[in-house]
This record gives structure tokens, C-alpha cells and sequence, in this order.
């Protein structure tokens, strides 16, 4: 059975959701697609009947197994998309993931599998996150507000539920530098201003909010 771009959309955020360590239920899926309670309710009740997901007496939502897989060729297709508009025509994080959204709809299965082969078949977006079925997120990553001071580390990806409710927030990091791979360490030497965190960003110091690190996960 087609999907169509509403289901996949709400397959997608339940994806999301779960995958960040949140519990998908009705309220946070209205408030990551920007629909009312009543309108969520009405389609989940839909997707429930066409056997993509299960809705439990606590209100708690889970893809089933055909859902899931749905889910998961639908992240995929976003994620190759967003590496090939940043690592091949240059566009900036925030772009690229409006673009590759605004693009996957159209992408055929067999344009993703010639992206995956030239972009040589990578294991995550640009944001670190895994593209499903090639990587896992490595186990032992913490929020980069919770490292201790004078620990030095390095970026391992940025948080998916971040990219989706502050855009804004991508092209902060993008600038900063604050990207998978880079080296950092928050600085013990100096105290930022109330609510920042000092660090040190490939040498480079830098103070940012700490709601910011909240959404970068390091090593």
C-alpha cells in the first residue's frame, strides 16, 4: 500500500522521536509537525488501521515492523540527499536539509542508489546522524553541556530533533565549526557569561548558550 506525503511525514517524525531517546506520543507529534491534537489523532487513528503503527492505552505510538521499515527507507532517502547537496553542490546545513526534504518526494530508488554509490556509500548525513542499515549511533556519546571541563573530545553528530524544530540552529554549528569529527573541549581557564559554555573548537575559543550544546553530541 502507497504512502502517502502526510503518512510519510508522520512515519518519519515518529522515527525521529524515538531514535532522540523521546517517547513518541499524540502531544509531541503535534507539536514537531505543527497540526492540532485533534488532526493527529484522526490520522494516526488512519495509519493504526492500515497496519503502519500501534497506539497503546498510554498513548504511546510504535511503527510496526512494516512501518518501521517504511520509516527507515524514508530517513534514508533524506539523509543521502542532504549529503550529496553539501558534499557535491555546497549548500550550507540549513539548506541542505530544506532542499533534500523538498526534494525527496521525487527521488526514485534507483537515483538514491547511484547518489550512494557516488558519494561512496556513506555512513551518516552531514550532521552525524546514521543513515539506517550502514551505522548505529556509537554507544558511549554525551551531550556536549555535560562534558566536564578541560576534557577534550570530538563532535559525533547533532541531534535530529534540533534539526527539525530550530533550522536557525544548523548554520550556528555550520559557523562555529561545531561539526562531526571536529576536535573540542570545554575550557576550564575562563568563565563565559551566565547560561554559555566556554570551548575550545579545534583550538579556536568559542562561548555558546548552553541550549546549544544541549544538541551536539561528542565522543
Amino acid at each position: 500500500m502507497p504512502l502517502s506525503t502526510t503518512a510519510e511525514h508522520y512515519l518519519e517524525a515518529i522515527y525521529y522521536i524515538a531514535h532522540e531517546g523521546e517517547v513518541p506520543r499524540p502531544g509531541r507529534l503535534a507539536e514537531w509537525l505543527g497540526v492540532s491534537h485533534p488532526t493527529v489523532t484522526v490520522t494516526l487513528r488512519r495509519l493504526e488501521g492500515a497496519g503502519w503503527l500501534r497506539v497503546g492505552g498510554d498513548h504511546t505510538i510504535a511503527l510496526t515492523t512494516i512501518g518501521e521499515s517504511a520509516a527507515t527507507a524514508i530517513v534514508r532517502r533524506h539523509r543521502l540527499l542532504e549529503r550529496w547537496l553539501v558534499e557535491t553542490l555546497g549548500f550550507d546545513w540549513a539548506a541542505a536539509d530544506r532542499e533534500a526534504a523538498a526534494l525527496a518526494p521525487g527521488a526514485s530508488d534507483a537515483v538514491l542508489e547511484r547518489l550512494d554509490e557516488v558519494l561512496g556509500q556513506p555512513r551518516s548525513c552531514p550532521h552525524g546522524n546514521p543513515i539506517p542499515g550502514r551505522s548505529e549511533v556509537p554507544p558511549g556519546t554525551v551531550r556536549l553541556d555535560l562534558l566536564a571541563p578541560g576534557r577534550q573530545t570530538k563532535v559525533v553528530r547533532i541531534s535530529e530533533v534540533a534539526e527539525h524544530e530550530a533550522p536557525p540552529l544548523l548554520l550556528v554549528l555550520y559557523q562555529l565549526g561545531l561539526i562531526p569529527g571536529r576536535r573540542v573541549a570545554v575550557r576550564s581557564d575562563q568563565a563565559p557569561a551566565e547560561g554559555a559554555i566556554g570551548l575550545e573548537v579545534e583550538g579556536k575559543a568559542v562561548d555558546i548558550d548552553r541550549s546549544v550544546a544541549r544538541v551536539v553530541w561528542v565522543a
